[in-house]
Formats: C-alpha cells, sequence, structure tokens
C-alpha cells in the first residue's frame, strides 16, 4: 500500500509530546494503512455491461484539494518516516480521532457483547438506531474498522457507526477483530468471517433480520468486508444482501497496485508508512497474493452481493478502489462507485475537518443500504446529535 500518511508520527520523544502533537493529520496517515440509492441513482443491470461510470460527488470540482489537506501535505515535505511502537502509534491515533472525529449520534441503544470466534471471544457491539422502536426486526449491518489491520478499535469509530446506524435505518455490529502484528493474516479475516456468521445466526436475539445482512468498513476494513464476501459465496454461507466499501485497500501486488497519475509526486514518506503497516500484518510473500488479502486478484467475483464502493480523489488507494468496483460490475454484480472529489483517505473519521462531505457519504451510505434492505427513505435524513 501507499497511504496518505501525516507528519504526526515522527519518533517519539516523549510519549506525551508525540501523542498531543498528533492533530488531524495522524488519523488521514493511519486510518489508510493499508448508490444505489433511495432516490433512484441507476444500477447497469444489462449483458454485455457498458464499462462502470464511476460518479462524482457534489462539492469541489475534480482536481481541486481541499484547502486543509493543501496545508496538511506542505507539512509532510522532507519528512522522514521512523516507525514507532505499535502501542503509541494506537494511542496516538485513539486521541486524535477524539479530537477531530466528530460526535457520535445518539442512537436507541447500544450493547457489548462478546461471541465466539477462531481463536477465542470476539468482542462486538450493537448499536440500535433512533426511532427504532415499533420497526420489527431490523436490518443488520456488520462493521469491520480501518487502521491498516494494526490500528483502530470499535470505539475509535463510534461516530461513524453511530451515524451509519440512524442514516441506514438499520442495526450496525462493529467488530473487535485481531490486530497485527500480535495476530497477522488471516487472523483478522477470519475473525470478520465468524462474526458475520454469527451475526446472521443470531441477529432474531437483538433484535435483527437474519435475512437481511450487508458487511461495510473503511480502508482495511473495507478490505475485510470484501474478503468476508469471498468467503460466504465460496462457503455458501451466510447469504449476504449488501456490501459498503469505503476506500478499500484491496491489493498488494505491485503488478496492479500502481500510484495514480496525478499523486505520482506525494512525498516517499507515505509509501514508507503503508509498507510498514502491510509488514505488520503480511508474514510472507504468498499472503500478498491470497485473495483474502488481496480481494481484487480474487478468480472470480461473480455471484458477491451489490456493492456501493466509496474512494477519495486525493487518495493513494483510489484506483484500486474503482478497479475492485469494475470488477465487480463486470462480473454481473450490481454495484455503483462513488469518487469523493478533493477527499483524502480517511475523510470519513474525519468529521470535524470535512463535515460536508463526510455527511454526504454517510447519507449515501444510508440510502443504498435502505435501498438493499428495502426500507422506506424518509424525507431528508434526520441527524440526532
Amino acid at each position: 500500500l501507499r497511504p496518505f500518511v501525516p507528519s504526526s508520527l515522527r519518533p517519539f520523544r516523549t510519549m506525551s509530546h508525540r501523542l498531543l502533537n498528533a492533530g488531524p493529520r495522524l488519523v488521514s496517515a493511519l486510518l489508510l494503512a493499508a448508490a444505489v440509492g433511495c432516490d433512484g441513482s441507476s444500477v447497469v443491470k444489462r449483458a454485455p455491461r457498458p464499462p462502470l461510470v464511476v460518479q462524482t460527488s457534489d462539492g469541489l470540482a475534480g482536481g481541486t484539494l481541499h484547502p486543509t489537506v493543501v496545508a496538511m501535505l506542505e507539512q509532510e515535505r522532507g519528512r522522514i518516516w521512523n516507525p514507532p511502537p505499535v502501542v503509541l502509534a494506537r494511542m496516538g491515533l485513539a486521541l486524535t480521532v477524539q479530537q477531530v472525529g466528530g460526535a457520535a449520534e445518539a442512537v436507541a441503544r447500544i450493547d457489548d457483547r462478546t461471541i465466539p470466534g477462531p481463536a477465542g471471544d470476539i468482542p462486538i457491539r450493537i448499536y440500535t438506531p433512533a426511532g427504532a422502536s415499533g420497526q420489527g426486526a431490523l436490518g443488520v449491518v456488520v462493521f469491520f474498522h480501518g487502521g491498516g489491520w494494526a490500528l483502530g478499535s470499535i470505539a475509535m469509530y463510534e461516530n461513524l457507526t453511530t451515524a451509519l446506524a440512524n442514516a441506514s435505518g438499520a442495526i450496525v455490529v462493529s467488530v473487535e477483530y485481531r490486530l497485527a502484528p500480535e495476530h497477522p493474516f488471516p487472523a483478522a479475516p477470519n475473525d470478520a468471517y465468524a462474526a458475520t456468521a454469527w451475526v446472521a445466526q443470531n441477529a432474531e436475539s437483538f433484535g435483527g433480520d437474519p435475512t437481511r445482512v450487508a458487511v461495510a468498513g473503511d480502508s482495511a476494513g473495507g478490505n475485510l468486508a470484501a474478503a468476508v464476501t469471498l468467503m460466504a459465496r465460496d462457503r455458501g454461507t451466510p447469504a449476504l444482501v449488501y456490501q459498503v466499501l469505503i476506500y478499500p485497500a484491496v491489493t498488494f501486488d505491485l503488478s496492479v497496485e500502481e500510484l495514480p497519475v496525478d499523486l505520482a509526486e506525494l512525498p516517499p514518506y507515505y509509501q514508507q508508512m503503508g509498507e510498514w503497516l502491510r509488514d505488520l500484518y503480511l508474514t510472507s510473500e504468498d499472503d500478498r497474493t491470497n485473495p483474502l488479502a488481496a480481494p481484487l486478484l480474487a478468480e472470480s467475483h461473480a455471484g458477491l452481493p451489490p456493492a456501493l464502493v466509496i474512494t477519495a480523489e486525493y487518495d493513494v488507494l483510489r484506483d484500486q478502489g474503482e478497479r475492485y468496483a469494475a470488477r465487480l460490475h463486470d462480473a454481473g454484480v450490481d454495484v455503483a462507485a462513488t469518487r469523493y472529489n478533493g477527499m483524502v483517505h480517511g475523510f470519513l473519521s474525519l468529521m470535524a475537518l470535512f463535515p460536508d462531505d463526510a455527511r454526504h457519504a454517510i447519507d449515501e451510505m444510508g440510502r443504498a443500504l435502505r435501498e438493499a434492505f428495502s426500507i422506506e427513505c424518509p424525507g431528508p435524513l434526520e441527524h440526532v446529535r
């Protein structure tokens, strides 16, 4: 991976100095690691299909980098990557998200549980959306957080998971899968699949509908969501109705993982950060081409659930995410893809810095999931703070 990485991971002078000076740029770096809507947006269903058209978001014109990002980039020029201890990188990311991630939305209920996994219990957090009372069994979205397979947590993503629950009218189950380097590949996809299978089998126990289960995730979590769809298809269970992939990492193969031409001048610091996280997660060359680590390399993408793929214009994962959307489309999967102009990797976790674009993306995901679950879209989505 060649990530968008800020300067906040310079060598630690002291832990306190490190964490307090992490700043919003840390989130964009670490989270990279690495619609079909009620409004009638189109999904091509003809065969043979024409090439997938990636839609663009309203807001900044293409080729216009957000001013906040311009300032962040300027501070990165000439930076040298010095890997910090993983535990401190995790703490720094958590502190930064608290500062600039934006507030979590109010939901009807939050429940913490542990469920059986392939190597011990897996913690999950269940978010029941506001206004769920009297709605009957709800659709369920199994969500996998980002953070390069080595960082991130359920708590760190509560701004996004609560907003997604309210926007979609569905229960969101956030999964605390095992992290590298303590638990390298394939621990994360194995946990992700086990959690998804458990949700499908036990959805009724928390008000969910076992016939309406979707997966979602951002960055490394988008990678896991894609891997879970492959595992579910190949194993014949569970039946998934939708997938939402937010700037997903889908390949480590340098033959297809080319840096977008318009991003070729990004400082090498970004690539070095990505290589650090990749090497924490993958322990062999064979892992890099395993479809559960690199879903783009799967032999077939036929039979996978319909998808919404969201990318950011100034993200080194942009092209591989859009290539994955095209691969799904060409395999006969109903897919919509939206590129958010002017945005960088991790913008949905930087809600305080990019409130308009983050809100737009959340509403787009909410509409897509409501359509997948056949939930009537309300008027303008009400955001509960």
